[in-house]
């Protein structure tokens, strides 16, 4: 069972105030937002400690670091495996995101790689992984649509005077939604 983290329409109000300016401080949050700065700093410190405010890591985009190519690889793993090869292959730097799925293939990794002979090596490596049995990949050309999650808060937000509605959210690593 997963962890749920409620975001209700204050929290959605200081996540977007932060996505208008990421280095606003706490007391300019609190001013902005017609609240106490005590207010805004607890209301921060909980939605970081439950998972709802993500890593300042999530925001680095991988091109700068050298790894332009982005692919999604299909794994099919054994299952009697499944803890062994999702650790293997979470040893795997360039795995920056993967997901349990349904249908073929039993994961979704999202990777990055510096060029294709760079995918070829991680692919083999990810075939090395015990208890992985095969992958299929694909490039991404281009990315259409970046992650995004403000207008989930947008929709969050709800008219003044109306009463405010919550936003649940779970995680699959318990720890609350990601930003």
């Amino acid at each position: 069972m997963t962890d749920m983290i409620s975001l209700d329409d204050l929290d959605a109000r200081i996540l977007l105030a932060l996505d208008d300016d990421p280095d606003a401080t706490v007391l300019a949050l609190a001013s902005g937002l017609g609240v106490a700065r005590n207010t805004v700093h607890a209301r921060l410190k909980r939605m970081t400690a439950g998972g709802a405010l993500g890593s300042f890591s999530k925001r680095v985009d991988p091109a700068a670091l050298g790894y332009p190519l982005v692919a999604f690889v299909w794994i099919a793993i054994s299952q009697d495996a499944t803890e062994q090869a999702t650790a293997g292959l979470a040893g795997i730097p360039e795995i920056v995101e993967m997901h349990a799925t349904t249908g073929d293939a039993d994961l979704l990794a999202k990777v990055v790689a510096r060029d294709p002979a760079h995918l070829h090596r991680l692919t083999t490596r990810m075939l090395r992984v015990d208890g992985v049995q095969r992958t299929s990949t694909a490039l991404s050309l281009v990315e259409a649509m970046p992650h995004r999650v403000r207008s989930l808060l947008e929709q969050a937000v709800t008219p003044q005077g109306q009463r405010g509605g919550l936003v649940h959210r779970a995680s699959p690593n318990g720890r609350g939604g990601g930003g």
